[in-house]
């Protein structure tokens, strides 16, 4: 944190210990956790720093909580558990195989957001789902489709576009572009609005399917996404952001460095700026290590950034709750304080309108 001003960081990832309860999946096994010791302290850790978590649902390998809890509710019930434990202020739902694949598990976790949006007023739930060159595959229109005929929607939904024939930058903006149009297609959302609910996990250095991604790659696109507006910018992964030895690691692939050339901290340092007017967020995997896990950034959930609003006049007041420090706002919320109406320009907790964090915009006297 101190090295990057990165302040908020996902934790990846809970999955289900062979029934419908949450575990983590770390190095040395599954963590339970209603009786997890090893997680908490970091979290509270990064909070006595001045940051804050996201915890994400899912990944790549294990069994989901979806695919075993049977029903929406169910699911819920298991994830709430996560929430509370650890007194969570947003999540992210890492929807990939094979649950990515299972409509009935899709059915159960976006019922399960749905629930728990109405349970935690505030909460701010991200969905990632792998990417692909033309957008996202056929199960991902598929989990649109679904998001669609429950009527919920999501602070934003990530493509993952590496591991899929990319070639640097270009391929991943274009693979951003053709999702963009599926969501205006799937939702009926005009441009600005797709792009307000869209956003991008990339992978730094090398991938497990053996493209590149440069530091150059993720400064492009950055200006793609700050250009446009998108809701987050996150990546794969913190725990990989040093150098290698030899620094191309031989042509293989680390789990604890990035296999190009490069300072620590160099592609957090890129994300940073983009949280810098949003809220990007590395993710975190805990370790086997008791005392420290390591962390490792997964495709995370970015916090939802929304445009930095334009300072006006004479705004109305009229039906806008007072600012509250113990409410989770997300960007583009509209609170009163001292008697001026001001915005967030991404997700915030307990930072004062006016502050030093520079969180909100005031537009206006009341």
């Amino acid at each position: 944190m101190a090295a990057t001003g990165a302040r908020v960081f996902t934790l990846a990832f809970i999955v289900a210990d062979n029934s419908c309860t949450p575990a983590w999946e770390a190095d040395s096994g599954l963590i339970d956790v209603s009786t997890d010791t090893q997680v908490g302290p970091i979290i509270n850790a990064v909070r006595a720093a001045g940051g804050d978590v996201v915890v994400s649902f899912g990944g790549y390998n294990g069994t989901k909580l979806g695919q075993v809890c049977g029903t929406a509710q169910a699911t819920a019930a298991a994830e709430q558990a996560v929430i509370s434990k650890y007194g969570l202020r947003a999540i992210d739902l890492d929807l990939e195989e094979p649950e990515y694949e299972n409509a009935s598990a899709i059915n159960n976790e976006l019922g399960a957001a749905q629930i728990l949006q109405a349970n935690n007023p505030g909460l701010l739930i991200t969905i990632t789902l792998p990417g692909t060159t033309s957008g996202t595959g056929y199960f991902g229109q598929q989990l649109l489709t679904t998001a669609r005929s429950l009527g919920y929607t999501p602070s934003s939904y990530s493509i993952m576009p590496f591991d899929g024939g990319f070639s640097g930058a270009s391929s991943q903006i274009s693979a951003l572009q053709s999702f963009h149009t599926m969501l205006m297609n799937t939702f009926g959302w005009d441009s600005a609005t797709a792009y307000a609910h869209e956003g991008i996990s990339s992978m730094n250095g090398r991938t497990d399917s053996g493209e590149y991604f440069y530091q150059s790659d993720f400064q492009t696109v950055l200006s793609f996404v700050e250009s446009n507006h998108l809701a987050r910018f996150t990546f794969w992964s913190v725990n990989r952001d040093r150098q290698c030895t030899p620094p191309d690691n031989n042509g293989n692939l680390s789990a604890t460095c990035s296999s190009v050339p490069q300072n620590d901290w160099d592609f957090t340092r890129i994300v940073t700026q983009f949280a810098q007017t949003s809220t990007a967020t590395p993710t975190v995997v805990p370790s086997s290590t008791p005392s420290t896990p390591t962390p490792t950034a997964t495709p995370a959930p970015t916090l939802t950034p929304s445009p930095t609003p334009t300072p006006s006049t004479g705004s109305s007041c009229a039906g806008i709750a007072p600012w509250s420090p113990t409410t989770a706002y997300s960007g583009g919320s509209k609170v009163t304080y001292n008697g001026y109406l001001w915005q967030a320009k991404w997700w915030t907790y307990n930072d004062v309108p006016g502050g030093p964090a520079g969180v909100w915009v005031q537009l206006g006297p009341c």
